[in-house]
Parts: structure tokens; C-alpha cells; sequence
């Protein structure tokens, strides 16, 4: 039997930590018995608790700003470092107590919590790979580190897309397992309105990066404006002041805005939609909400490169476009708002291609992959 225990850093309700949470509930009906680590206690620690996991808070106290990817200050990277060390050497005893199999790093500071923990009981570290190793997100130098970190101390990779698997160095074992969706009662959905009362939504975190500042000025600038806007998503890492900016900014154009801050299941605003826009200025590594926003039946228009182009077939089941790009995304928006028999072919396909990633499939590939690489590790 797999036995597998799982460590992230943060109990925040972000795309990565609701993931693993979806995966871990999966992964139970292939045998896979969890235990799952947080550095902090917190919401995802909480609703996974809930969830009759076997939860384990690692820290009291927890700085999720150690090592921040933007702060390349030499000595804070060091004791950012130290403190994941600390955090590892107790997960060690963890894994030994809890009699696991393997060890998942579930995120990218906790690689090095999984990789002293994984080196103290012994056991095989897999690392469970959210972000793409890019210099657009870790910087140039930090990316070549993390990669070949990453290489060093796991016997395997679990990337949540190819795009984010191109973004490792190659190793024998690794997996492409899509972050999934779950089954849901089928409460229908509103019609496709005309035009002028369109309703769109943007779900995401609220950070520069998800590019919800480029969706306003781009939608301001449509030829016809919908008649609301939802921006479904919370601040979780300090990023409350581009909340702020945002709320300036949709005051300055005009927009019918609500900002609806963290929302533990955001479905009920995308059956309210008619269109789900996915803008973020750089890869994504995946996508979740695209999956979710086409399950929903929204008409979606997504940026492009990273994940979302390995979900949305163009012209077909949405319609992509080129990250950061203010006037493509007006443009589409202009299609869709105005094509109104468009909005509803495309959400037709979408809700079809949906269904080719729900969770179960992940599960099932997850639990052969930790089962394959489960047992004493012999590589050191």
C-alpha cells in the first residue's frame, strides 16, 4: 500500500494548495492512504481536516514571504533557506512516524522542506510541480537553481502540464497529471444573453501576474460594455495594494465591477456568466479556472503560452490569446460580447472538452507513478 505524505508551505486557498487538496481526495478511492504536512495552519489545513485527512502542522509560527522569488537579497534567501532546513529535519520524523512510502513536495519552497525530510527517514522525495521554472517567474538565476535542485533531490517529477514540463530538466521519471476537476451537480446555467447584458467573469488571485488590470482597460475599450463584471478572487501574499489599484482603476472607467474577494467555489459566478476571461500576462503553468469556467458553460477566451493552450482548441472550445496583449483581448471581447450564437457554440464544445479532465483520470496515473517510486530510496 502507498503511503504518501505530502508537504506544502502555505494553508492559503490558492490554485496550487486547492490542487493538491482535489488530487488527495482522488487519489483515496486507488488506495493511496495521505498524510498531509502544512507549515502553518490555516483554510487549506482546515477544509482538508474536515476532509478526515491526517493533517500536521509543522510550525507555529510560519513566514510564507521566506525567499520570496522577486527578493534576491543574499541574506534573506539564506535564512529563508535555514528555516525550510528546520522545518524539513521535523517533517523527517514525520515521515518516519506516520510510516509513509514516499514523500510530495507540493510546492517550490517545499522542495527543500521535502528534500532534508525525504534525506533524514530515508525515503524517496517526488516533486509535484505548480509553477514553471522560468526565469519570468524566479528570475534567471534563481530558475537555473531551482532546476537543478529539483533534479538533484527527487526521484521524480508530478508537472501540472507539459508546458510546465518543459520548464525542468529532463528526467526519466515524470508525470504530466492536469490539477483535475471534481464531479458537480448539474444545477444548469443561464441562457447566453444579448449583448448589452452580457455578464463576464475573471477568477483568479489577485495579483499582477493574472493581468485583471489589463481585462479592464481592455473591456473598457469593447464596443459594447457588459452589463457586469465579476472579479472573483482574494489577496493572499501581500498583494492587497493591487487589490486597491484595481478597485481605482474600475472607478476611473466606469465598469459595473464587483470584486467579490475570496470565494471557496467560485461555480456559482461562472453559471452567472456568460463569459470567463483567463488574462494572465505570462504562462500559466495550467489553468484551472479555464477547465472550470468551461464546465460551467462560459464562453472562454484564455492567453496564451503555458497550459491554458493545452486545454482550449481555439475557434473551437474558446478562443486564445497572446498574454499581455490589451488590444487581442479587447477584440475578442468584441467577438464574443457581440456574437451572441458564438458565445453559445463555443460553451457547448467547452463543456465537452471539459469533461476530459476530471480528476479521476489524474488520480489514477498519480497513485501507479507514487506506487512505482514508493520504498527506501537507494539513490543519494
Amino acid at each position: 500500500m502507498t503511503k504518501a505524505l505530502f508537504v506544502t508551505h502555505t494553508a492559503a486557498p490558492s490554485g496550487a494548495e486547492i490542487a493538491t487538496a482535489r488530487l488527495a481526495r482522488a487519489l483515496r478511492a486507488f488506495g493511496v492512504d495521505l498524510t498531509v504536512a502544512f507549515c502553518e495552519d490555516g483554510p487549506m489545513a482546515q477544509r482538508m481536516r474536515s476532509d478526515g485527512f491526517d493533517i500536521r502542522i509543522l510550525c507555529e509560527t510560519f513566514d510564507g514571504r521566506a525567499m520570496k522569488v522577486s527578493d534576491l537579497n543574499p541574506y534573506r534567501l539564506l535564512t529563508g533557506a535555514a528555516g525550510l532546513v528546520r522545518v524539513g529535519w521535523d517533517l523527517g520524523s514525520v515521515a518516519i512516524e506516520s510510516g509513509a512510502t514516499v514523500v510530495v513536495a507540493a510546492s517550490t519552497k517545499a522542495l527543500i522542506i521535502g528534500a532534508v525530510a525525504a534525506r533524514r527517514s530515508g525515503l524517496p522525495l517526488v516533486w509535484q510541480v505548480h509553477d514553471r521554472i522560468s526565469a519570468e517567474y524566479f528570475g534567471p538565476v534563481l530558475a537555473i537553481v531551482v532546476r537543478v535542485l529539483g533534479w538533484a533531490v527527487s526521484r521524480g517529477y508530478i508537472a501540472n502540464s507539459r508546458s510546465t514540463m518543459t520548464s525542468l530538466l529532463p528526467r526519466r521519471r515524470a508525470l504530466v497529471a492536469y490539477p483535475g476537476i471534481e464531479e458537480t451537480r448539474n444545477e444548469g446555467r443561464c441562457e447566453q444573453r444579448d449583448p448589452a447584458n452580457t455578464v463576464i467573469a475573471v477568477v483568479g488571485r489577485l495579483t499582477p501576474w493574472k493581468g485583471q488590470d489589463v481585462f479592464l482597460r481592455a473591456v473598457a475599450d469593447a464596443t459594447v460594455r457588459p452589463a457586469a463584471i465579476y472579479i472573483v478572487g482574494g489577496t493572499f501574499f501581500g498583494e492587497e495594494r493591487f487589490r486597491a489599484e484595481l478597485e481605482r482603476l474600475s472607478t476611473e472607467l466606469r465598469l459595473p465591477v464587483t470584486f467579490t474577494g475570496h470565494v471557496d467555489d467560485p461555480e456559482m459566478y461562472m453559471r452567472r456568466a456568460d463569459i470567463l476571461v483567463h488574462c494572465s500576462v505570462i504562462a500559466e503553468p495550467f489553468g484551472q479556472v479555464v477547465v472550470e469556467g468551461m464546465r460551467a458553460g462560459c464562453a472562454v477566451i484564455a492567453s496564451r503560452p503555458g497550459g491554458a493552450t493545452e486545454i482550449v482548441e481555439s475557434g473551437v472550445s474558446g478562443l486564445l490569446v497572446e498574454a499581455g496583449n490589451r488590444r487581442g483581448l479587447t477584440e475578442a471581447l468584441d467577438t464574443l460580447i457581440g456574437d451572441r450564437e458564438l458565445r453559445r457554440r463555443l460553451s457547448t464544445a467547452a463543456q465537452l472538452r471539459a469533461r476530459r479532465f476530471e480528476i479521476t483520470n489524474s488520480a489514477r496515473a498519480v497513485a501507479d507513478f507514487l506506487g512505482d517510486v514508493s520504498g527506501p530510496c537507494t539513490r543519494r
